[in-house]
């Protein structure tokens, strides 16, 4: 089967089956990545640039797929993004308090998930599964189910004293990690969070913070044939074009034999992609 099309690179879009499955976005394009496992690909990065929001041809990428002026004025570029205890929504200073509303005053889940090991994280409530299986997660557990992503970020906050909050995405690439008991560690970590939790339960209420005890853990299984010993990130601004043998997905990297891609890094790249 030859595949050639070329267009703006998206995160991978993904659905959760018996085994997930994947498709590559190029603008309106969808390209159905599963069948490629274990065929030649390529994607050439063309040159150009052009900003997911407004369209601006940039040189560089700020924030997966913006211009640097998109980066400084937008609010889902803002540091409370990846650092939502950090909200200032509340001082009156939010970029646009209108997406804020939208976006940050609405259902979040605290989670747990198994990637790299076990981490904690938090998400929006329409994003379950799809943001464990981006992480690589083989297991994802919601533990929390809240009315803010503020809430959120604070119990986050509350519990990585005692766990990760990070993937280390190297050795997620490396292989699946362990089968672990995620209700039990759930329970644990909710015992050595007590205090701190009480505190928010207190300042929020018990309706604005739901602990979910009766949530079970979904598995994922992701389609990757080999994984590789030893990972070597490919760099599109510095090789343009990358080409192997498709070993697998996992995540949002593409695993091949010569190395790895994180596609949604590259959002808003225009490439040329291959197979055959």
């Amino acid at each position: 089967m030859d595949i050639k099309a070329s267009g703006h690179l998206a995160k991978m879009d993904v659905k959760l089956c018996d085994t997930v499955t994947y498709q590559l976005p190029l603008d309106d394009q969808r390209i159905e990545l599963n069948p490629l496992v274990g065929k030649h690909i390529s994607i050439e990065h063309l040159g150009d640039i052009h900003c997911v929001h407004c369209g601006r041809r940039s040189k560089k990428s700020f924030s997966q797929g913006y211009c640097y002026p998109c980066f400084i004025k937008l609010p889902q570029c803002d540091l409370c993004i990846m650092s939502p205890e950090k909200c200032h929504f509340h001082r009156g200073t939010c970029r646009d308090p209108e997406w804020g509303e939208k976006y940050c005053f609405t259902d979040h889940f605290v989670y747990l998930a198994n990637s790299s090991g076990v981490k904690v994280g938090i998400t929006r409530g329409d994003q379950l599964p799809t943001r464990w299986v981006d992480q690589g997660a083989t297991q994802g557990l919601p533990i929390f189910r809240v009315q803010t992503r503020y809430q959120a970020g604070l119990i986050e906050d509350c519990l990585r004293e005692h766990v990760a909050d990070k993937t280390h995405w190297q050795k997620m690439l490396k292989g699946n990690a362990e089968r672990v008991d995620l209700e039990a560690i759930r329970d644990a970590l909710l015992a050595k969070s007590e205090a701190g939790l009480e505190l928010l339960e207190q300042e929020f209420g018990l309706q604005a913070l739901q602990r979910l005890y009766n949530e079970t853990t979904t598995e994922i299984n992701f389609p990757v044939h080999e994984f590789p010993e030893k990972v070597k990130s490919f760099n599109l601004d510095k090789q343009p074009l990358v080409e192997g043998v498709l070993k697998g997905i996992k995540g949002q990297y593409l695993i091949l034999d010569t190395g790895v891609i994180n596609i949604r890094k590259y959002t808003a790249y225009n490439v040329q992609f291959s197979a055959n």
